[in-house]
C-alpha cells in the first residue's frame, strides 16, 4: 500500500518524536526531580515547619537508614526556628526514604504507599535514598512541638523504622 508523501512524512516525524514524546511525560512524574539541585523548592507551611535555604543550615544531622529497619539517630532535638539539613545516608541495599511529619501524617502516607510500593516523592520534606547513595533534607523548624521522621516504603514503617523529633520552643 502507497501513502501520500505527506502522511509519510508525518508518520516519519511521529516516530521521530515518540521518544522525545515520552521523555517529556516522565519528566514531571512524581519523583523525577527530588534530589535535583536546581530544582525550585515549593516552600509550604506545614505543622511540622518550611523548606529551608541550605545557605542557614546550622548543623547537618547524618541519619543512617539499614536494612534492619532501623534509623540512626532516631531522635532529635531542634530549638523552634532552627534549619537542619538532614542527612539520610542508606547503608542497605534497598530502597528507604526520609519524610518528616505528623504521627498522623505519616501513618495515613504509609498506608498510602503499601497501596502504590514504587511512588517516589519530591516534596522538600521528603528524600527518596536508593541504596549506598545519600538525600538531603534541609527543613526549617519554625513551629515547637512533637514531630517524627520515616522511612514510609511499604513495610518499613510497620518494621519500626521511625524516629521522633523534638522541636523546643525558643527561650
Amino acid at each position: 500500500m502507497t501513502y501520500p508523501t505527506t502522511t509519510r512524512r508525518h508518520f516519519q516525524f511521529s516516530l521521530l518524536a515518540l521518544p522525545w514524546t515520552f521523555a517529556i511525560s516522565s519528566a514531571g512524574a512524581h519523583g523525577e526531580q527530588h534530589g535535583q539541585p536546581n530544582a525550585p523548592v515549593v516552600k509550604e507551611q506545614k505543622p511540622w515547619g518550611i523548606a529551608g535555604e541550605p545557605r542557614q543550615a546550622s548543623r547537618t544531622v547524618q541519619i543512617r537508614m539499614t536494612d534492619d529497619m532501623k534509623l540512626s539517630p532516631n531522635h532529635l532535638e531542634v530549638r523552634e526556628g532552627e534549619t537542619l539539613r538532614l542527612r539520610a545516608i542508606n547503608q542497605g541495599r534497598l530502597m528507604h526514604e526520609i519524610v518528616i511529619g505528623t504521627t498522623d501524617e505519616l501513618k495515613a502516607h504509609a498506608e498510602m504507599m503499601k497501596k502504590h510500593p514504587g511512588m517516589e516523592h519530591d516534596e522538600p520534606y521528603m528524600a527518596h535514598v536508593p541504596p549506598g547513595r545519600r538525600g538531603d533534607i534541609v527543613w526549617t523548624f519554625n513551629r515547637a512541638g512533637d514531630f517524627e521522621f520515616a522511612c514510609l516504603i511499604a513495610g518499613h514503617f510497620e518494621a519500626g523504622m521511625r524516629g521522633t523529633i523534638r522541636v523546643k520552643p525558643k527561650v
